[in-house]
């Protein structure tokens, strides 16, 4: 490839959303890829929290910094060391917190977090799954110990928010690849549908108390939760609903958490952070390669299908800034993304 440099969409100070500057279009050099790297023309990404939550809380001091942490697109270049990939491949990922963001025309990312996409999706579609996809895999497979194509497991699976992004994933992969009755919460006529077509068997309103909406429909208590919202401010009733020994994961903040009221009934908590091994290096990032293949053999087979319900258009600095004012405002369905430059 001849370009030297390149678009991409970025911020140098953190402000609120509704200023003009809090996500500015940008020129900048194309990055060389380094010895593992695949450098990616990127067709399409999708937006997550952690977009506005950096550009909320991480001041970058005047610099440049570029987020997006959902991408798909076609190789254009590979490192000296990679061996998994060619040019020409078209993958998806969603790359490394420590790294820069792919909301550019061009971006380099570790061979061994990235896989070839679905290729039953375009572009657009696919770029919607990496983060959630590997998020929901972690926590449901990983962390609560549950077992992948363990059809014969008895249990209740909570899933919080299950019309949002991890929400509906997850609730995709825990209908297709476990046994468990999935339970979700939804408030909305609009996000109970979504949550219903995710796969979703049960709906408890997460505006109401949970603790007798679930005894309802689950009257021998859960096994599992996957709480990906207001973990503290629902902690109580997970702790009433769950049987003894069962398990919660959570990929929220909050300032503290009352753990204790875990304690009588041997509930074990987890966290769930998709971006752990990329950040530490761990031994086995090449897992996450190996999850975004069964996740594109799933969506290719018509097991699981796309999360992404609305495209804003270009990706450009007006069109991220809406799609980070629709996820701060908490009403976001499924996957928002962007196509193209």
């Amino acid at each position: 490839m001849s370009a030297t440099t390149m678009k991409a969409v970025g911020y140098h100070k953190s402000l609120p959303v509704g200023d003009p500057e809090s996500l500015v279009d940008l020129e900048l050099p194309v990055p060389a890829p380094g010895p593992h790297d695949l450098l990616v023309k990127v067709e399409a990404v999708a937006v997550n929290p952690v977009d506005y939550k950096i550009r909320q809380n991480s001041d970058p001091g005047g610099e440049a910094k570029v987020l997006g942490w959902d991408a798909a697109g076609t190789v254009v270049a590979v490192g000296e060391k990679v061996d998994r990939f060619k040019a020409g491949d078209e993958v998806y990922y969603a790359g490394a917190l420590d790294r820069a963001g792919a909301n550019s025309e061009y971006h380099t990312v570790d061979e061994r977090i990235v896989a070839l996409k679905p290729a039953s999706l375009s572009f657009t579609e696919a770029a919607a799954l990496p983060l959630t996809s590997l998020t929901a895999w972690e926590g449901l497979f990983e962390h609560l110990g549950l077992e992948n194509g363990g059809l014969n497991q008895d249990g209740a699976l909570l899933i919080t928010a299950a019309a949002g992004g991890v929400g509906s994933i997850t609730a995709q992969l825990a209908r297709a690849l476990t046994s468990l009755t999935v339970i979700g919460t939804a408030s909305r006529p609009e996000t109970v549908e979504f949550a219903d077509r995710m796969g979703v068997q049960h709906i408890v309103d997460h505006r109401e108390p949970l603790a007798p909406q679930i005894t309802a429909v689950a009257p021998n208590g859960l096994t599992h939760v996957f709480s990906t919202t207001n973990t503290d401010g629902n902690l109580a009733a997970y702790a009433e609903t769950l049987r003894p020994f069962g398990k919660i994961v959570a990929i929220d903040d909050f300032d503290s958490l009352p753990i204790g009221v875990l304690k009588a009934k041997s509930i074990s908590y987890h966290w769930e952070f998709m971006f752990t091994r990329s950040m530490f290096q761990t031994p086995d990032q090449d897992r996450q390669q190996h999850i975004l293949s069964q996740v594109a053999r799933l969506v290719d087979a018509g097991i699981i299908t796309t999360t992404a319900v609305k495209d804003l258009g270009r990706i450009n600095a007006a069109n991220l800034r809406e799609a980070h004012r629709i996820l701060e405002s908490g009403t976001a369905i499924g996957k928002i993304t962007l196509t193209g430059f």
